[in-house]
């Protein structure tokens, strides 16, 4: 399988991405601390079928980093304004973590141009924080530091091994998941300018995030929502009600608990993933 890698301008910033396949367009959005190579599991699969396209997130990998325009409406922008430069008037849509977030706006906010959303190991931004308590705000520490201005990045600065080695250790099920090449893969990403802040200045969004989910948060997303999640992740499987938030959502749902999984599960457990993503992408045919 050949992947094609180039950079495109769109909504004003030069955007990285990855993509393979023809057919109906399905979008990978990945999450924190990780690039689109976070697919690269998903995209040979995939790409059987669909035209798969997966671009590293505004201030994630090679996408460019800008100082603003982190809140999770302009990053869907950043996707829609992709779209149009690409030619593509609808999609299925894959989002985990960060990229979730970044998708269920896109999808309350284009609900016209998305046919099925899935979302991986996500709990909603307002629901965080409408939940949130000793127990809740200890498992999202990360959440609270880095909305502190600067200091994240001072502190990390020269230390980004360890920085990311705690998050892939801690959050997945088997803490060496991520090792050798694919951990080296990430790591290359952080040190170059303005990736840390670029990493910060997402979560930085949060109260902006919150602001905009309130606006709608009695209005249901419109299309087909899986959810998945790792059954083995404190911070979310472990802690939240998962069919039940999401049921918050959407009506037209369908939830699953990957078993020996924690936060990553397209990488933890690729073929679970790409057979319910096979199954649940089959009606979309562009």
């Amino acid at each position: 399988m050949k992947l094609k890698r180039y950079g495109i301008y769109a909504n004003g910033i030069r955007q990285h991405v990855v993509e393979a396949g023809d057919g109906p367009p399905v979008v990978l959005l990945h999450g924190f601390p990780e690039t689109n190579f976070a697919w690269r599991f998903q995209i040979p699969v995939l790409a059987e079928r669909y035209r798969v396209i997966a671009p590293d997130l505004r201030g994630y990998g090679e996408t460019e980093k800008p100082a603003t325009g982190y809140d999770k409406r302009n990053m869907a922008l950043d996707l829609r304004e992709l779209m149009k430069e690409l030619g593509i008037e609808k999609i299925a849509l894959v989002g985990h973590d960060r990229g979730a977030r970044v998708s269920t706006r896109f999808a309350k906010d284009y609900p016209h141009l998305i046919d099925r959303l899935v979302v991986m190991d996500n709990v909603p931004t307002r629901i965080v924080a409408r939940d949130l308590d000793a127990k809740v705000a200890k498992a999202y520490w990360f959440f609270l530091f880095h909305l502190v201005p600067d200091l994240p990045e001072a502190l990390i600065a020269g230390r980004e091994h360890t920085w990311l080695r705690y998050f892939f250790s801690d959050w997945c099920y088997d803490p060496a998941t991520i090792s050798g090449e694919a951990f080296d893969t990430y790591l290359r990403a952080f040190p170059a300018p303005g990736a840390v802040r670029g990493a910060m200045s997402d979560y930085r969004a949060n109260a902006l995030d919150i602001a905009e989910d309130l606006e709608d948060a009695n209005v249901k997303i419109a299309c087909p929502v899986m959810s998945l999640w790792g059954a083995d992740f404190h911070t979310v499987g472990k802690l939240f009600d998962m069919p039940k938030i999401w049921a918050e959502m959407a009506d037209n749902l369908e939830t699953h608990a990957i078993p020996q999984c924690g936060h990553l599960p397209q990488e933890e457990q690729p073929e679970i993933v790409n057979g319910l993503l096979l199954n649940f992408l089959a009606p979309w045919n562009g």
